[in-house]
Protein backbone atom coordinates (compact mmCIF):
# COMPACT_ATOMS: atom_id res chain seq x y z
CA UNK A 1 0.00 0.00 0.00
CA UNK A 2 1.55 3.49 -1.03
CA UNK A 3 2.44 5.51 1.85
CA UNK A 4 0.72 8.91 2.51
CA UNK A 5 1.51 11.95 4.69
CA UNK A 6 -1.20 13.45 7.03
CA UNK A 7 -2.06 16.14 4.02
CA UNK A 8 -2.96 12.90 2.08
CA UNK A 9 0.05 13.33 -0.30
CA UNK A 10 1.73 10.40 -0.86
CA UNK A 11 4.80 9.75 0.71
CA UNK A 12 8.24 9.31 -1.54
CA UNK A 13 11.44 6.87 -0.63
CA UNK A 14 14.01 9.61 -1.32
CA UNK A 15 14.15 8.73 -4.87
CA UNK A 16 16.84 9.89 -7.05
CA UNK A 17 15.50 12.24 -9.79
CA UNK A 18 18.02 12.31 -13.05
CA UNK A 19 15.80 15.54 -14.73
CA UNK A 20 15.98 16.67 -18.23
CA UNK A 21 14.89 19.50 -19.18
CA UNK A 22 14.34 20.37 -23.45
CA UNK A 23 13.27 23.58 -25.31
CA UNK A 24 9.71 24.38 -25.20
CA UNK A 25 7.56 27.00 -23.30
CA UNK A 26 6.38 24.15 -21.39
CA UNK A 27 9.39 24.35 -18.91
CA UNK A 28 8.60 26.88 -17.01
CA UNK A 29 6.60 23.91 -15.07
CA UNK A 30 9.17 22.22 -14.35
CA UNK A 31 10.52 24.55 -11.91
CA UNK A 32 6.47 23.71 -10.00
CA UNK A 33 7.29 20.42 -10.58
CA UNK A 34 10.73 20.34 -8.50
CA UNK A 35 8.86 22.90 -5.96
CA UNK A 36 6.69 20.16 -5.29
CA UNK A 37 8.69 17.10 -5.56
CA UNK A 38 11.04 18.27 -3.18
CA UNK A 39 8.52 18.63 -0.74
CA UNK A 40 7.99 15.07 -1.34
CA UNK A 41 11.11 14.30 -0.72
CA UNK A 42 12.74 13.46 -4.24
CA UNK A 43 16.02 14.79 -4.87
CA UNK A 44 16.89 16.01 -8.40
CA UNK A 45 19.73 16.17 -10.69
CA UNK A 46 19.46 18.35 -13.69
CA UNK A 47 20.32 18.43 -17.43
CA UNK A 48 19.04 21.64 -18.76
CA UNK A 49 19.74 21.50 -23.09
CA UNK A 50 20.49 24.87 -25.01
CA UNK A 51 16.42 24.62 -26.13
CA UNK A 52 15.63 24.93 -22.31
CA UNK A 53 18.17 27.60 -21.24
CA UNK A 54 15.80 29.90 -23.60
CA UNK A 55 12.84 28.79 -20.87
CA UNK A 56 14.37 28.56 -17.95
CA UNK A 57 18.13 29.84 -16.63
CA UNK A 58 20.20 27.22 -14.49
CA UNK A 59 20.15 29.50 -11.41
CA UNK A 60 16.08 29.08 -11.12
CA UNK A 61 16.50 25.16 -11.57
CA UNK A 62 19.68 24.83 -9.13
CA UNK A 63 18.15 27.46 -6.82
CA UNK A 64 15.04 24.79 -6.36
CA UNK A 65 17.49 21.33 -6.77
CA UNK A 66 19.89 22.89 -4.61
CA UNK A 67 22.49 20.49 -7.04
CA UNK A 68 24.09 21.69 -9.72
CA UNK A 69 22.73 22.15 -12.80
CA UNK A 70 24.29 20.41 -16.10
CA UNK A 71 24.24 20.97 -19.86
CA UNK A 72 27.26 20.55 -21.35
CA UNK A 73 28.44 17.33 -23.01
CA UNK A 74 32.36 18.32 -23.41
CA UNK A 75 32.69 20.54 -20.14
CA UNK A 76 35.81 19.30 -18.49
CA UNK A 77 34.70 20.84 -15.27
CA UNK A 78 31.27 18.62 -15.68
CA UNK A 79 32.51 15.36 -16.52
CA UNK A 80 35.95 15.22 -13.80
CA UNK A 81 32.93 16.12 -11.18
CA UNK A 82 30.17 13.39 -12.54
CA UNK A 83 30.27 12.53 -15.85
CA UNK A 84 27.52 11.40 -18.25
CA UNK A 85 27.74 8.16 -17.42
CA UNK A 86 27.35 8.75 -13.92
CA UNK A 87 24.97 11.31 -13.84
CA UNK A 88 22.14 8.26 -15.49
CA UNK A 89 23.72 5.55 -13.62
CA UNK A 90 23.12 6.92 -10.05
CA UNK A 91 19.45 8.27 -10.54
CA UNK A 92 16.51 6.18 -9.62
CA UNK A 93 14.57 7.35 -12.44
CA UNK A 94 14.47 9.33 -15.27
CA UNK A 95 12.44 12.14 -15.92
CA UNK A 96 12.24 14.28 -19.65
CA UNK A 97 10.40 17.58 -19.56
CA UNK A 98 9.33 18.21 -21.30
CA UNK A 99 10.13 15.95 -23.78
CA UNK A 100 10.20 18.02 -27.25
CA UNK A 101 9.90 16.33 -30.92
CA UNK A 102 13.33 16.88 -31.57
CA UNK A 103 14.68 14.63 -27.88
CA UNK A 104 11.78 12.33 -28.96
CA UNK A 105 13.27 11.54 -32.22
CA UNK A 106 17.08 11.31 -31.15
CA UNK A 107 15.94 8.80 -28.39
CA UNK A 108 14.01 6.76 -30.96
CA UNK A 109 16.95 6.73 -33.16
CA UNK A 110 19.74 5.99 -30.88
CA UNK A 111 21.21 9.55 -31.19
CA UNK A 112 24.15 10.86 -29.00
CA UNK A 113 25.12 14.30 -30.00
CA UNK A 114 24.65 16.70 -26.68
CA UNK A 115 24.68 15.78 -22.70
CA UNK A 116 20.92 14.92 -22.74
CA UNK A 117 21.06 12.44 -25.46
CA UNK A 118 24.18 10.95 -24.20
CA UNK A 119 22.87 10.62 -20.82
CA UNK A 120 19.99 9.09 -21.86
CA UNK A 121 21.40 6.24 -24.13
CA UNK A 122 23.47 5.32 -21.40
CA UNK A 123 20.59 4.74 -18.92
CA UNK A 124 19.79 1.69 -17.24
CA UNK A 125 16.89 3.30 -15.59
CA UNK A 126 13.25 4.07 -16.07
CA UNK A 127 12.76 6.60 -18.40
CA UNK A 128 9.59 8.74 -17.95
CA UNK A 129 8.65 11.26 -20.71
CA UNK A 130 6.36 14.27 -20.70
CA UNK A 131 6.21 15.01 -24.20
CA UNK A 132 5.35 18.90 -25.42
CA UNK A 133 5.05 20.26 -28.42
CA UNK A 134 2.54 21.80 -30.88
CA UNK A 135 -0.68 19.72 -32.03
CA UNK A 136 0.54 19.08 -35.86
CA UNK A 137 4.46 18.19 -34.87
CA UNK A 138 2.95 15.34 -31.67
CA UNK A 139 0.15 13.94 -34.48
CA UNK A 140 2.83 14.16 -37.47
CA UNK A 141 3.73 10.40 -38.74
CA UNK A 142 6.97 10.66 -37.69
CA UNK A 143 6.79 11.66 -33.95
CA UNK A 144 3.95 8.96 -33.76
CA UNK A 145 6.54 6.77 -34.82
CA UNK A 146 9.44 7.45 -32.48
CA UNK A 147 6.48 7.50 -29.72
CA UNK A 148 5.64 3.42 -30.52
CA UNK A 149 9.22 2.88 -31.06
CA UNK A 150 10.29 4.18 -27.22
CA UNK A 151 6.99 2.53 -26.23
CA UNK A 152 7.82 -0.82 -27.25
CA UNK A 153 11.08 -0.12 -25.67
CA UNK A 154 9.60 0.31 -21.92
CA UNK A 155 9.66 4.28 -21.59
CA UNK A 156 7.19 5.57 -19.93
CA UNK A 157 4.80 8.06 -21.19
CA UNK A 158 2.43 10.87 -19.10
CA UNK A 159 0.31 13.23 -21.70
CA UNK A 160 0.64 14.96 -23.09
CA UNK A 161 -3.12 16.68 -22.72
CA UNK A 162 -5.61 18.64 -25.02
CA UNK A 163 -5.59 22.59 -24.86
CA UNK A 164 -5.10 25.72 -26.06
CA UNK A 165 -1.36 26.25 -26.75
CA UNK A 166 1.58 29.56 -26.69
CA UNK A 167 1.38 29.18 -30.28
CA UNK A 168 -2.56 30.59 -30.45
CA UNK A 169 -3.63 26.96 -31.70
CA UNK A 170 -5.57 24.59 -29.70
CA UNK A 171 -5.43 20.59 -29.96
CA UNK A 172 -3.57 17.63 -28.08
CA UNK A 173 0.49 18.31 -27.33
CA UNK A 174 0.28 20.71 -23.88
CA UNK A 175 2.58 19.15 -21.21
CA UNK A 176 0.78 17.06 -18.30
CA UNK A 177 0.59 19.40 -15.31
CA UNK A 178 3.21 18.56 -12.41
CA UNK A 179 1.07 16.99 -10.47
CA UNK A 180 0.01 14.23 -12.79
CA UNK A 181 4.00 14.01 -13.57
CA UNK A 182 4.33 13.63 -9.78
CA UNK A 183 2.03 10.67 -10.01
CA UNK A 184 3.18 8.88 -12.64
CA UNK A 185 6.93 9.46 -10.81
CA UNK A 186 5.22 7.94 -7.48
CA UNK A 187 3.70 5.09 -9.34
CA UNK A 188 7.42 4.29 -11.08
CA UNK A 189 9.56 4.99 -8.21
CA UNK A 190 7.32 4.83 -4.93
CA UNK A 191 4.67 1.84 -5.40
CA UNK A 192 7.29 -0.81 -3.95
CA UNK A 193 5.18 -3.25 -6.66
CA UNK A 194 2.49 -3.40 -3.92
CA UNK A 195 0.80 -6.08 -6.57
CA UNK A 196 3.52 -8.00 -6.67
CA UNK A 197 2.18 -11.71 -6.19
CA UNK A 198 -1.62 -10.46 -7.09
CA UNK A 199 -3.01 -11.51 -10.69
CA UNK A 200 -4.85 -8.80 -12.69
CA UNK A 201 -6.75 -9.22 -15.79
CA UNK A 202 -8.05 -6.51 -18.01
CA UNK A 203 -10.48 -6.21 -21.10
CA UNK A 204 -9.54 -3.49 -23.71
CA UNK A 205 -10.86 -2.28 -26.99
CA UNK A 206 -13.64 -2.95 -29.25
CA UNK A 207 -15.12 -6.39 -30.37
CA UNK A 208 -15.80 -7.24 -33.88
CA UNK A 209 -18.95 -8.86 -34.58
CA UNK A 210 -19.22 -10.65 -38.27
CA UNK A 211 -21.47 -10.04 -40.79
CA UNK A 212 -19.82 -11.74 -43.57
CA UNK A 213 -16.09 -12.00 -44.91
CA UNK A 214 -15.35 -8.50 -45.34
CA UNK A 215 -18.08 -6.76 -42.71
CA UNK A 216 -18.39 -6.38 -39.70
CA UNK A 217 -20.52 -4.87 -36.52
CA UNK A 218 -17.99 -2.64 -33.87
CA UNK A 219 -17.96 0.54 -32.37
CA UNK A 220 -15.19 3.33 -31.86
CA UNK A 221 -13.26 2.13 -28.76
CA UNK A 222 -9.65 3.15 -29.41
CA UNK A 223 -8.38 0.74 -26.70
CA UNK A 224 -6.91 3.67 -24.76
CA UNK A 225 -7.92 3.63 -21.82
CA UNK A 226 -7.91 -0.04 -21.32
CA UNK A 227 -4.37 -0.30 -22.38
CA UNK A 228 -3.41 2.18 -20.11
CA UNK A 229 -5.21 0.17 -17.07
CA UNK A 230 -2.96 -2.51 -18.11
CA UNK A 231 0.26 -0.62 -17.83
CA UNK A 232 -0.89 0.70 -14.78
CA UNK A 233 -1.58 -2.43 -13.11
CA UNK A 234 1.71 -4.27 -14.56
CA UNK A 235 3.63 -1.30 -13.18
CA UNK A 236 2.55 -1.95 -9.15
CA UNK A 237 3.62 -5.46 -9.78
CA UNK A 238 0.70 -7.26 -10.73
CA UNK A 239 1.30 -10.77 -13.38
CA UNK A 240 -1.79 -8.49 -15.66
CA UNK A 241 -3.03 -10.01 -18.87
CA UNK A 242 -4.94 -8.13 -21.20
CA UNK A 243 -7.49 -9.30 -23.66
CA UNK A 244 -7.80 -6.35 -26.55
CA UNK A 245 -9.97 -6.55 -29.29
CA UNK A 246 -8.51 -5.14 -32.67
CA UNK A 247 -6.66 -1.83 -31.71
CA UNK A 248 -4.28 0.50 -33.09
CA UNK A 249 -2.69 1.09 -29.55
CA UNK A 250 0.84 -0.20 -28.75
CA UNK A 251 1.44 -3.57 -26.50
CA UNK A 252 1.85 -2.35 -23.07
CA UNK A 253 5.27 -3.63 -21.85
CA UNK A 254 5.32 -6.55 -19.25
CA UNK A 255 2.07 -7.53 -19.87
CA UNK A 256 0.71 -11.01 -21.54
CA UNK A 257 -1.48 -9.95 -24.61
CA UNK A 258 -4.52 -11.79 -26.10
CA UNK A 259 -5.82 -10.97 -29.13
CA UNK A 260 -9.56 -11.39 -30.10
CA UNK A 261 -12.05 -10.68 -32.28
CA UNK A 262 -15.51 -10.94 -31.07
CA UNK A 263 -17.24 -11.32 -27.79
CA UNK A 264 -17.67 -14.80 -27.58
CA UNK A 265 -13.87 -14.80 -28.17
CA UNK A 266 -13.30 -12.45 -25.70
CA UNK A 267 -15.34 -14.43 -22.75
CA UNK A 268 -13.13 -17.65 -23.51
CA UNK A 269 -9.89 -15.68 -23.37
CA UNK A 270 -10.75 -13.95 -19.85
CA UNK A 271 -12.05 -17.42 -18.71
CA UNK A 272 -9.08 -19.17 -19.54
CA UNK A 273 -6.92 -16.38 -17.68
CA UNK A 274 -8.38 -17.06 -14.52
CA UNK A 275 -8.02 -17.07 -11.56
CA UNK A 276 -7.33 -13.71 -10.62
CA UNK A 277 -7.05 -11.17 -8.05
CA UNK A 278 -9.02 -8.34 -10.57
CA UNK A 279 -11.08 -8.10 -13.43
CA UNK A 280 -11.07 -4.68 -15.16
CA UNK A 281 -13.69 -4.92 -17.71
CA UNK A 282 -12.53 -1.77 -20.00
CA UNK A 283 -13.45 -2.98 -23.44
CA UNK A 284 -16.45 -1.74 -25.27
CA UNK A 285 -18.16 -5.40 -26.16
CA UNK A 286 -20.76 -5.60 -28.53
CA UNK A 287 -23.99 -5.90 -27.32
CA UNK A 288 -25.55 -7.79 -30.32
CA UNK A 289 -24.39 -10.39 -33.18
CA UNK A 290 -24.97 -11.49 -36.44
CA UNK A 291 -27.76 -15.25 -35.60
CA UNK A 292 -25.84 -15.90 -39.15
CA UNK A 293 -22.67 -14.66 -40.51
CA UNK A 294 -22.96 -14.69 -44.22
CA UNK A 295 -20.16 -17.25 -46.07
CA UNK A 296 -19.55 -14.79 -49.05
CA UNK A 297 -20.16 -11.05 -49.07
CA UNK A 298 -23.42 -9.83 -48.95
CA UNK A 299 -23.77 -7.73 -52.28
CA UNK A 300 -26.14 -4.61 -53.23
CA UNK A 301 -28.60 -6.56 -55.83
CA UNK A 302 -31.07 -3.18 -56.51
CA UNK A 303 -33.54 -4.77 -54.16
CA UNK A 304 -33.73 -4.32 -50.40
CA UNK A 305 -30.93 -4.49 -47.89
CA UNK A 306 -31.03 -8.36 -46.71
CA UNK A 307 -32.36 -8.64 -43.17
CA UNK A 308 -30.12 -9.27 -40.65
CA UNK A 309 -31.27 -11.06 -37.02
CA UNK A 310 -29.35 -10.32 -34.02
CA UNK A 311 -28.70 -12.19 -31.43
CA UNK A 312 -27.48 -10.67 -27.80
CA UNK A 313 -23.73 -11.28 -27.42
CA UNK A 314 -22.15 -13.12 -24.23
CA UNK A 315 -22.04 -10.97 -20.93
CA UNK A 316 -18.34 -11.08 -19.90
CA UNK A 317 -19.00 -8.87 -17.26
CA UNK A 318 -21.83 -10.58 -15.51
CA UNK A 319 -20.47 -13.88 -15.96
CA UNK A 320 -16.52 -13.31 -14.13
CA UNK A 321 -19.49 -11.35 -11.70
CA UNK A 322 -20.95 -14.01 -10.89
CA UNK A 323 -20.10 -15.70 -7.51
CA UNK A 324 -17.96 -19.23 -6.99
CA UNK A 325 -14.49 -19.72 -6.34
CA UNK A 326 -13.64 -18.72 -9.54
CA UNK A 327 -14.91 -15.27 -9.50
CA UNK A 328 -12.17 -12.18 -8.61
CA UNK A 329 -12.06 -11.39 -5.34
CA UNK A 330 -12.50 -7.51 -7.29
CA UNK A 331 -14.42 -6.84 -10.63
CA UNK A 332 -14.52 -3.85 -12.27
CA UNK A 333 -17.00 -2.75 -15.48
CA UNK A 334 -16.84 0.31 -17.38
CA UNK A 335 -20.13 2.11 -18.43
CA UNK A 336 -20.07 4.00 -21.52
CA UNK A 337 -23.17 6.25 -21.46
CA UNK A 338 -24.72 9.07 -23.83
CA UNK A 339 -26.90 9.99 -20.86
CA UNK A 340 -27.99 9.55 -17.25
CA UNK A 341 -25.36 8.70 -16.73
CA UNK A 342 -24.64 7.66 -12.68
CA UNK A 343 -28.37 6.44 -12.86
CA UNK A 344 -27.16 4.34 -15.74
CA UNK A 345 -23.98 2.91 -14.09
CA UNK A 346 -25.58 2.51 -10.59
CA UNK A 347 -28.51 0.48 -12.27
CA UNK A 348 -26.09 -1.57 -14.30
CA UNK A 349 -23.84 -2.19 -11.27
CA UNK A 350 -26.82 -4.08 -9.46
CA UNK A 351 -28.11 -5.64 -13.06
CA UNK A 352 -24.26 -7.43 -13.59
CA UNK A 353 -22.87 -8.06 -9.73
CA UNK A 354 -19.73 -6.65 -10.00
CA UNK A 355 -18.04 -4.20 -7.20
CA UNK A 356 -17.25 -1.02 -9.15
CA UNK A 357 -18.45 0.68 -12.23
CA UNK A 358 -16.17 2.94 -13.59
CA UNK A 359 -18.56 5.53 -15.44
CA UNK A 360 -18.20 8.03 -18.43
CA UNK A 361 -19.96 10.02 -21.04
CA UNK A 362 -19.44 8.87 -25.07
CA UNK A 363 -20.41 10.66 -27.95
CA UNK A 364 -21.07 14.14 -29.20
CA UNK A 365 -18.46 16.07 -28.33
CA UNK A 366 -16.97 14.60 -25.43
CA UNK A 367 -14.46 13.26 -27.15
CA UNK A 368 -13.76 10.05 -24.75
CA UNK A 369 -13.57 7.36 -27.65
CA UNK A 370 -10.42 7.84 -29.61
CA UNK A 371 -9.23 10.65 -27.50
CA UNK A 372 -6.69 11.10 -25.03
CA UNK A 373 -8.48 12.24 -21.93
CA UNK A 374 -11.27 10.75 -20.04
CA UNK A 375 -13.71 11.67 -17.39
CA UNK A 376 -14.96 9.55 -15.19
CA UNK A 377 -17.02 8.76 -11.94
CA UNK A 378 -16.69 5.52 -9.82
CA UNK A 379 -20.05 4.28 -8.81
CA UNK A 380 -19.51 1.59 -5.59
CA UNK A 381 -21.91 0.04 -3.42
CA UNK A 382 -21.07 2.76 -0.95
CA UNK A 383 -21.49 5.70 -3.39
CA UNK A 384 -19.86 7.90 -6.17
CA UNK A 385 -17.34 9.63 -6.31
CA UNK A 386 -16.67 11.98 -10.01
CA UNK A 387 -13.15 12.03 -10.70
CA UNK A 388 -11.56 15.32 -12.60
CA UNK A 389 -11.31 15.54 -16.30
CA UNK A 390 -7.75 14.14 -16.68
CA UNK A 391 -5.40 12.22 -19.35
CA UNK A 392 -6.40 8.24 -19.92
CA UNK A 393 -2.96 7.41 -18.21
CA UNK A 394 -4.01 9.50 -15.10
CA UNK A 395 -7.02 8.08 -14.83
CA UNK A 396 -5.30 4.37 -15.15
CA UNK A 397 -3.24 5.38 -12.27
CA UNK A 398 -5.99 6.55 -10.28
CA UNK A 399 -7.86 3.20 -10.85
CA UNK A 400 -4.76 1.15 -10.24
CA UNK A 401 -3.83 3.25 -6.83
CA UNK A 402 -7.55 2.19 -5.53
CA UNK A 403 -7.53 -1.14 -6.61
CA UNK A 404 -3.78 -1.46 -4.76
CA UNK A 405 -5.29 -0.15 -2.08
CA UNK A 406 -8.22 -2.70 -1.99
CA UNK A 407 -6.12 -5.82 -2.69
CA UNK A 408 -3.64 -5.40 -0.29
CA UNK A 409 -6.26 -4.19 3.12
Amino acid sequence: MTEHRLDGSPRSRGTKILLVISGGIAAYKVLELIRRGRERGYSFRTILTRGGEQFVTPLSVSSLTEEKVYSELWSLTDEAEMGHIRLSREADLIVVAPASADLLAKMAHGLADDLASTALLAADKPILIAPAMNHRMWSNAATQANLALLTARGVHRVGPTEGAMACNEFGVGRMAEPEAILAAIEQLSGASHVLAGKRALVTSGPTYEKLDPVRFLGNRSSGKQGHAIARALSLLGADTVLVTGPTHEPDPPGVEIVRVESAAEMLAACQEALPADVAVCAAAVADWTPAQVATEKRKKNGGAPPPIQLVETADILATLSKPGNARPRLVVGFAAETENLIANATAKLARKGCDWIVANLVGGDTGTFGGTENEVALVTATGVETWPRATKETIATQLANRIADTLTN
